[in-house]
């Protein structure tokens, strides 16, 4: 809406009041619609617009008259107050009158800044007294006093507003609902002699929500929030269908098996003590016969099943006891199912689960977790993270629009103040020249040239100063003293500003971080010495350069600039460091030296600009990050009101020493700690001990809203950064004046460089300059007795042309083909042969020249251009050259072509007929289909062999065997292969291609594993046999165009990378110098645990306690002892992954050489809170907002295809479309015999549908209401539901195969329901037969609840559903080939890791389950770090190397192979190389799913049709003409059109707009499907050139496709008829009336008669009148 012509501000009278509800009454008397929506820049707390003038005095707090025109006619007025603040008031009802003096005055009250300002200081106090635990004396006095304030800000509310409910009075703000209730709560449980419950002191602490309200920023993100909340509804309504749906399949699957324990079997005469038993089992609760793992709190599970856990020696596996984790992780019912299952989408902790599970159940079932941890939890989080980018676009692009509504004034206004500062610049400069002496003239001129470079910085960094300040500037801190002086100064600005200074600069600063990332403990005193030194010089460094710059641009200038002043703090820094170089204590000081690195962002454009988009968003979105740590500080002080005191007296409960852990909520700062840790997602093991200390039914609910709200706003905001980085574009990024210095600096040595090497080099090259003009005379010679010179030059002219037309297009995609895994598709089909690696084909090459210069066409050029099997024309691009597979003849026909000449054919010898005849059989071979996959086939054996290579192979003779001769095999098969290809292509076009490039490595690979198995010395290059799997690459075109995608969409987010790299590095030095050396601790060898303090204090007290001549003294694993185990300590915490035990030991340091003691260094909590925020959560945004950024670019390339499909699935994708919203089922025609009819008419009535959707979900519910262990009763009744259910399913059958008799069977859906039948049949009696124990009871049920997925059928189920189904469904192929792609690194990664982990010691993440023994063992391994969960404990078992951790000589039974140690370093490599790549891949997997998501969305926006709108409303065009005749009756139209579905959809009542598209109609009153699609597509679409181009195109090909059409004239519109039938009431009315005045004896009758005629004629009128003014609108457009 257009914003309003400006007024001026008039107050509100009484006279305003009277004439408002005059309006108000003649507006209900009119009954009339008005269109007008409220002004978004009137809104209630913002500013008033300054368009609208000033603010008189008199009018400032006073009522005045609402200026936006939507409440003229509202009883509303408005006020204003000082900072021009918006409020509205409203006039009458339940409250006082406007010219009230009371209200007056309350009202001027709560208008005051101060009011509000009174309130906010409140509520901060409160809040500051709520994070308490022990209150001061004279706290209850000031709450009293804080009380008062609220409950008199409520009564000056309440009179201000009045009471009522309405807009604009007090209960019509929710917030105020929340005040009244917060402060009538606090004064009932204040004055109440009543004990309440805790419930009602806790509500106390909603007064902090109220900091909400009082800031309108924070106030609009909570609106945008719940709209939000809103679209969600769909997704969250859709995972909780998911959810229940699989914890009834794991109820059907796991109910019970968590119990299964290993017990131990009496014996006779035992007297050996208890086997391997640790723990305390009063704390446990655990039978003590049970059998415990080393250093497990739970007994350990088993199962029956032979790929289950199995008991050792002498136990057997019972159902006893309690479930593990203290009984609260198991499937028993649907609640702890459920709460499972949440778990699992979560990804909290999963391992666990998975392998208890695995133990209790069966390796088998793996497949279930792969479902729900991978592909469930990826889409439920894709459809979350859709809608909620969806939403956060449209309030993108309603700023934008608000934004260039008021475009025109912001200019105005911007050039009104550029003006006024030009001016008063002007006016300072002439000022300070006047001033100055005529010497000092032209060094104020070199400042204004030195710093103009800094003008738009020096704008956006501080405001315009006063006149005084320059003259303080010009007298102190600008230096012109003589002209000695400024020399001086002209000289060190030509050395502080040339290039080669900001390259040693660079290097400096390199040199500076290589020094600090030397630091490590121990250090010996030579590295100490050498890194002082080091840091001395630095500092020096960029002192001098502080020095020099100050002198070159004056003080002045010199802090003008932001990087300067960042320059002059490190500078100031490290002479304070040397200053207090002798104090103990400073390591958090001299860690600051890490500030030294980001001086590189200087001479760095891509940091320069990333940190300006990272400010610029930040700024944008400070509300939502206020929101947000609003909402973490208000779940702090709720859980420690909740259950801080419940911790103190429960602690026993969860601690045997009855001391509280490290994460408990009993103080503020662990309990913010704890809201932390679960925004991370690290919540069940606290909700474990929350159940342990304060009960189900209060932790549960407290967790679910930190859960649910935390992660909308991190979402959030997450997508909002993400939205900021992907518009980042390194081809428009600006570099400023130090970077393009390092570039003039490279670029002058490398001039330098080639200048002395072409001195050096020139004599050499003369000669070879001598000898080429040499050849080039022969050839000239040769060639001019066989091509004319003007063939020559046609040939030249092409070439030119040629490479002109191609040059935009190798630069904007395939630029570097030749050197990159990015050949165009094609080119995995055909390579040609290279020319020039013979004489013939020389020949035939200028052959082929001399035919181009005849006047043919290009596309004759480049056919002739090359030959069959050759590769070397200069002019094609490799994709061009890739296409040509055979030659075309030489001798062309129809005489297109020049004969070669007789002196050609006598040079061409006899041999080279014959080579070239080869050359042309070896393509043909290489290039035939069955000759592909072949390869393709063995391409798969082989790389399957490799997963029978396990550690009992060598128990297998004959397989072994085996798979020695096909190895052989498909090594010959593979070396043919690679030489047909050279012998079709030639080395230079194999060579050229990246995949053969691979293809070749593979086959070196093969070599070197052959030759590895021949000779015992060589034995270790078997173990690179794992790279033999890389070729499926190169041989399937899906996984081809994965790693093309990947790499276009990865390789230029690399800067972004080193980026984020470099934040890490800085915060793994900072780790260094905090935590080196500290996390040191002596172990009781007995226990396994740290002794106390009071015992132990330090590294010589813990040497002096000796055990089993061991040293108790040891390191953590993962520690900040350098950086590089640093960064490994920061990759676990950034995957959450042993990130507790890492914090855990830093807060338990104390310094080197001293024993840990428990939160002795609490606050270095921090360091990890800021790397998670700072090193995590903001480089993961820009990484994947510049990945974004990528994939749009190449996606818009390829025509808006999705780049992650190949050519052919494209087709498949625009097939899958058409199948989504076409109804290709023929509708079964109605049986002729009327007891089949009757039956028909019952199975194909909405009704039974919707009983048997009922049917299905009371099914669900008796699964639902069944827990382990229930009653015999309770098994015997869902015996005989599950029997009524299979008889009533059964009945459904038979009744549909009666009325469909031949159709039954041609649909899907009957055919799965006729499956479920016959299975919950055979599954019902089956146990009768063959016993119960062989058939579980819940087969039958999980059989019948497959019906389910019924819900879920498209047109069938909730609208909701299809639409967040159908992303998923649209994506599905690019997520197949993604998929495809991450399976084949697991493989590759499980074969190495089998190779090479296969024997190390079974210890935390490494046990009977989850090891690299076998293929299947190693993929589950790989699937757990694919979803970032428990690669720690795998690398923590992989780290024990040494003699106290593992026995490098052990015999492991079957296999030569020794010892079960690990390998630390190739472990690190694996695992980290592993995450990396797999995170690229997911990243890429849900930006696809989100886009396409988002795809969808735009296309309904948008104002334009696809393909699917036409499909979608013939499909409606069938039900209102099933005849096909083209034709509907006009008055089915207005069904019609309410039928359709948007955007061409038309709601009732739709007749006027109907009336008013003038469609045609012919004999009959019919209207043509043509002119109806016509007619809704313009009014869809509006009208233009290109709008009537296509209206045309679209009839014309519909007349061609329907001809029969034309025979139907039109002889009449709807508009025509309309004004006809209003015509006619009108004479009607006439001749009544006549009639009326001629029968006055029949007066009283006819008017009654005709009075209500008269009605029907006036609104007939009306509408007439309405229709004729649109149509006149129509004629005017």
């Amino acid at each position: 809406m257009a914003s309003p012509e400006p007024k001026g501000l008039v107050p509100f009278t009484r006279e305003s009041l009277e004439l408002m509800k005059q309006h108000i009454a003649k507006k209900h008397s009119e009954k009339h619609k008005e269109d007008l929506k409220p002004n978004t820049d009137l809104e209630v707390g913002k500013e008033f617009p300054s368009v609208y003038g000033n603010l008189p005095r008199g009018m400032v707090s006073e009522p005045l008259e609402d200026v936006d025109p939507y409440y003229k006619n509202k009883n509303t007025f408005m006020v204003l107050n000082k900072k021009r603040t918006i409020f509205r008031f409203n006039a009458t009802w339940c409250t006082l009158s406007p010219f009230s003096t009371i209200r007056g005055t309350t009202i001027k009250i709560l208008v005051h800044p101060f009011f509000r300002l009174l309130i906010l200081i409140s509520v901060l106090i409160d809040c500051i007294f709520m994070t308490m635990t022990d209150l001061p004396k004279w706290w209850p006095a000031l709450q009293n006093t804080l009380l008062g304030i609220y409950t008199f800000e409520i009564l000056v509310k309440l009179i201000g507003r009045g009471i009522w409910a309405g807009p604009f009075y007090f209960f019509g703000d929710p917030w105020n609902w929340l005040d009244f209730s917060v402060t009538l709560f606090e004064h009932i449980t204040r004055y109440s002699p009543l004990n309440f419950i805790l419930l009602f002191r806790i509500t106390r602490n909603l007064r902090i929500l109220k900091i909400i309200p009082l800031n309108q920023g924070l106030k609009s993100f909570v609106g945008i929030l719940i709209h939000c909340l809103k679209k969600l509804t769909g997704v969250i309504i859709l995972t909780l269908f998911f959810l229940s749906l699989f914890s009834l399949i794991g109820m059907g699957l796991f109910m019970g098996n968590l119990k299964h324990k290993c017990l131990r079997w009496p014996r006779e005469n035992e007297t050996e003590p208890r086997h391997n038993r640790t723990g305390n089992p009063y704390y446990i609760r655990e039978t003590e016969n049970f059998y415990y793992l080393e250093g497990e709190r739970y007994a350990l599970l088993c199962g029956n099943r032979t790929d289950a856990g199995q008991c050792p020696e002498g136990y057997v596996c019972v159902k006893a006891g309690i479930n593990p984790d203290s009984g609260y992780t198991n499937f028993d019912s649907f609640g702890w199912a459920f709460f499972a299952l949440f778990r699992l989408m979560t990804q909290d902790y999963p391992e666990a689960l998975y392998h208890q599970i695995l133990y209790a159940s069966g390796k088998v079932y793996m497949i279930f977790f792969v479902v729900i941890s991978f592909w469930f939890a990826f889409y439920m989080a894709s459809l979350f993270l859709g809608v909620l980018a969806m939403s956060y676009e449209e309030e993108k692009q309603t700023a934008a629009e608000k934004a260039k509504k008021f475009e025109p004034f912001q200019q105005t206004l911007k050039e009104f103040q550029e003006e006024s500062e030009a001016a008063e610049t002007k006016t300072i400069q002439i000022e300070m020249k006047k001033r100055s002496p005529p010497s000092m003239i032209t060094s104020l001129d070199m400042l204004d040239d030195a710093t103009i470079r800094h003008k738009e910085e020096l704008k956006k960094s501080r405001k315009r100063c006063l006149l005084c300040w320059y003259k303080f500037a010009k007298a102190f801190l600008i230096w012109n003293c003589s002209p000695c002086w400024l020399k001086l100064k002209e000289l060190v600005h030509m050395i502080i500003m040339d290039p080669f200074t900001d390259l040693i600069l660079t290097i400096c600063i390199i040199l500076n971080m290589y020094f600090l990332a030397l630091e490590h403990y121990p250090m010996s005193e030579e590295t100490i010495s050498i890194l002082s030194i080091g840091n001395l010089v630095f500092i020096g460094v960029f002192t001098a350069e502080m020095i020099f710059k100050i002198i070159a641009m004056h003080p002045y200038g010199y802090f003008q600039v932001g990087w300067n002043i960042y320059d002059s703090l490190i500078v100031f820094h490290g002479l304070a460091e040397l200053y207090l170089m002798n104090i103990h204590g400073m390591a958090l000081f001299r860690s600051l030296r890490v500030l030294r690195i980001f001086k590189l962002g200087k001479f760095w454009t891509t940091f320069n600009m990333l940190m300006l988009t990272l400010g610029n968003s930040l700024v944008a979105l400070k509300d939502l990050v206020l929101l947000l740590v609003t909402f973490m500080f208000f779940s702090a002080v709720v859980g420690l009101k909740l259950f801080g005191l419940s911790y103190k007296e429960c602690v026993c409960n969860i601690d045997k020493d009855c001391q509280l852990p490290h994460w408990h909520m009993h103080d503020f700062f662990h309990s913010y700690l704890n809201v932390f840790r679960i925004l991370c997602g690290e919540w069940i093991e606290t909700l474990w001990d929350c159940f342990k200390v304060a009960g189900q039914f209060s932790c549960i609910p407290f967790y679910m809203m930190v859960i649910l709200i935390g992660n909308l706003l991190i979402l959030y905001l997450f997508l909002a950064l993400v939205s900021s980085f992907s518009s980042y574009k390194t081809a428009t990024t600006e570099e400023n004046d130090e970077a393009k210095n390092l570039q003039h600096a490279v670029a002058r040595i490398k001039k330098g460089i080639n200048y002395v090497l072409s001195r050096i080099l020139c004599q050499k090259q003369n000669v070879l300059k001598e000898t080429m003009d040499n050849v080039n005379d022969i050839y000239v010679k040769e060639n001019i007795s066989d091509h004319t010179l003007s063939e020559l030059s046609n040939t030249q002219d092409f070439l030119k042309e040629k490479e002109k037309s191609s040059g935009t297009e190798k630069n904007t995609g395939t630029e570097n083909e030749n050197q990159s895994l990015l050949p165009s598709p094609s080119a995995s089909e055909t390579v040609p042969i290279a020319s020039g690696e013979s004489d013939i084909e020389n020949l035939d090459n200028k052959e082929v020249q001399s035919k181009s210069g005849d006047g043919s066409s290009k596309e004759k050029v480049k056919q002739s251009s090359s030959s069959e099997c050759s590769t070397v024309d200069i002019a094609l691009s490799e994709e061009e050259e890739m296409v040509y597979e055979c030659e075309k003849p030489k001798h062309l026909k129809n005489g297109y072509g020049r004969r070669s000449s007789p002196g050609q054919i006598s040079r061409e010898s006899k041999k080279g007929k014959i080579w070239q005849n080869i050359r042309k059989t070896c393509c043909k071979i290489v290039e035939n289909s069955f000759f592909k996959c072949f390869i393709g086939f063995v391409t798969l054996l082989s790389t399957g062999a490799l997963a029978f290579e396990d550690i009992y192979i060598d128990q297998r003779k004959t397989i072994k065997i085996l798979l020695e001769y096909a190895d052989m095999i498909f090594t010959y098969i593979f070396i043919l292969e690679m030489l047909l290809k050279w012998m079709a292509y030639g080395f230079k076009a194999y060579f050229s291609s990246g995949w053969y490039k691979l293809d070749f490595m593979v086959v070196i690979v093969f070599c070197l594993s052959l030759i590895g198995k021949s000779r015992e010395e060589l034995k270790p290059l078997i173990s690179i046999k794992f790279l033999r799997a890389l070729r499926v690459l190169s041989q399937f075109e899906r996984m081809k165009v994965v790693v093309r995608a990947l790499i276009k969409t990865t390789l230029p987010a690399l800067n972004v990378f080193l980026v984020c790299l470099m934040i890490w590095l800085a915060f793994s030095i900072v780790g260094v110098h905090l935590f080196a050396g500290t996390f040191y601790e002596c172990i009781d060898p007995m226990s396994g645990e740290r002794f106390p303090v009071s015992e132990v204090m330090n590294k010589s007290q813990c040497e002096s306690l000796v055990f089993n001549e061991s040293m108790p003294w040891e390191n953590a694993k993962l520690n900040f002892d350098n950086v590089g185990n640093g960064f490994l300590s920061l990759l676990q915490v950034a995957t959450f992954n042993g990130w507790i035990t890492i914090m855990n030991s830093a807060v338990d340091s104390i310094g080197v050489n001293m024993q840990p003691n428990f939160e002795g260094n609490i606050y270095m909590y921090c360091y990890f809170i800021n790397f998670i925020i700072i090193g995590l959560f903001l480089p993961l945004s820009m990484l994947i907002g510049v990945i974004i950024a990528n994939f749009n670019k190449h996606k818009i390339k390829q025509g808006g295809s999705n780049i992650f499909i190949t050519v052919k699935q494209k087709k498949q994708y625009r097939a899958l479309r058409k199948l989504i919203y076409e109804d290709s089922q023929k509708p079964v025609p109605r049986p002729g015999n009327k007891f089949q009819g009757f039956i028909f008419d019952l199975v194909t009535n909405q009704v039974f549908n919707i009983v048997i959707m009922v049917l299905i979900c009371f099914q669900a519910i008796t699964i639902m209401i069944q827990s382990d262990e229930q009653s015999p009763k309770m098994d015997t009744a869902v015996y005989w539901i599950n029997s009524v259910f299979v008889m009533l399913y059964t009945g459904e059958c038979v009744l549909k195969l009666i009325s469909f008799p031949c159709n039954y069977f041609t649909r899907g859906w009957n055919i799965f329901d006729f499956m479920v039948v016959i299975f919950s049949i055979t599954g019902l009696f089956l146990p009768l037969m063959v016993g119960h124990y062989l058939v579980p009871p819940s087969l039958v049920q999980l059989i019948l609840l497959s019906r389910i997925i019924h819900i879920l059928r498209p047109g069938k189920g909730p609208k909701v559903f299809n639409d967040l189904l159908l992303p998923l469904m649209l994506s599905l192929p690019a997520l197949l080939n993604i998929s495809l792609l991450i399976f084949l690194v697991m493989f590759v990664y499980a074969i190495f890791g089998m190779y090479n982990f296969a024997y190390v010691k079974k210890e935390a993440g490494i046990n009977d389950v989850s090891n690299f023994e076998s293929f299947g063992s190693s993929m589950l391994c790989l699937f757990q770090v694919t979803i970032f969960a428990g690669w720690d404990g795998m690398l923590n078992a992989i780290f024990n190397s040494k003699w106290s951790d593992c026995d490098p000589d052990k015999i492991n039974p079957g296999t030569q192979v020794r010892g079960d140690c690990g390998n630390p370093f190739v472990g690190i490599i694996y695992f980290v190389s592993y995450i990396l790549i797999s995170w690229l891949i997911i990243v890429n997997m849900y930006i696809v799913a989100v886009m396409e998501f988002l795809n969808i969305a735009s296309k309904k926006k948008a104002k334009t049709l696809s393909e699917d709108d036409f499909r979608k409303f013939f499909q409606v065009w069938k039900r209102f003409d099933p005849d096909m005749t083209q034709y509907i009756d006009s008055s089915k139209l207005s069904d019609l059109a309410a039928a359709l579905d948007p955007p061409l959809f038309m709601a009732k009542p739709n007749k006027g707009q109907l009336v008013a598209m003038d469609l045609p109609m012919a004999v009959g009153d019919r209207i043509h499907c043509l002119d109806i699609l016509l007619a809704l597509t313009k009014r869809v679409m509006g009208k233009d050139e290109r709008m009537e181009k296509f209206l045309s195109e679209m009839e014309s090909g519909f007349l061609l496709a329907n001809p029969f059409k034309i025979t139907y004239e039109p002889i009449t519109t709807t508009l025509k008829r309309k004004q006809e039938a209003v015509s006619a009431t009108i004479i009607q009315r006439a001749y009544k009336s006549y009639r009326l005045r001629q029968n006055d004896q029949n007066t009283s009758d006819i008017h009654m008669i005709d009075g209500d005629r008269e009605i029907q004629s006036t609104k007939e009128g009306a509408y007439f009148d309405k229709a004729e003014g649109k149509s006149t609108i129509q004629n005017q457009v």
